[in-house]
């Protein structure tokens, strides 16, 4: 009898894994840098430059043209370098979170949660709400009656 065909290819069997690594890594690289002073001083020096050369180009449309397409593209390449890198920051702490809630006391039913809708979340944030008010509320009434008791114990004593 053959064998099933595997309908899902594996990582490093495509292209895609690939594009993907690289694609992280080049965000990651780029985040990085675009976070330092360094980064930040070259744009400033390039905008200062652009901006000392505009009666060179009598401010000419062109001239205004250069900055508005370089900011542009700048930024919009950006949007999709930021959201990786906060989609593998997410990721890794919800893998965190998920591994702290495994392993302690906490409630295993936690895990995965980030990938229920957001009405459900919210759902399980009031109970969870109503459930530390309650606790609270039972930490309270714990304390004041450890609190009589010691008066009362006070009171036999002494």
């Amino acid at each position: 009898m053959p064998s099933p065909k595997r309908k899902t290819p594996v990582d490093g069997e495509t292209g895609q894994g690939k594009t993907a690594k690289l694609f992280g890594e080049i965000a990651n690289r780029t985040s990085q840098a675009a976070g330092r002073a360094l980064t930040f001083l070259i744009a400033a020096g390039i905008v200062l430059v652009w901006a000392l050369t505009g009666p060179i180009f009598d401010y000419s449309d062109t001239w205004q043209l250069v900055i508005n397409t370089g900011t542009t593209i700048v930024t919009f390449l950006m949007v999709f370098l930021i959201q990786n890198s906060q989609n593998r920051d997410s990721a890794a702490i919800q893998v965190k979170l998920d591994e702290l809630i495994r392993v302690s006391t906490a409630h295993n039913s936690f895990v995965g949660i980030e990938h229920l809708s957001d009405d459900e979340l919210e759902e399980i944030r009031t109970k969870c709400e109503r459930r530390a008010k309650a606790e609270k509320a039972g930490e309270q009434s714990v304390q004041q009656t450890g609190k009589k008791a010691r008066r009362a114990a006070d009171r036999v004593s002494g």
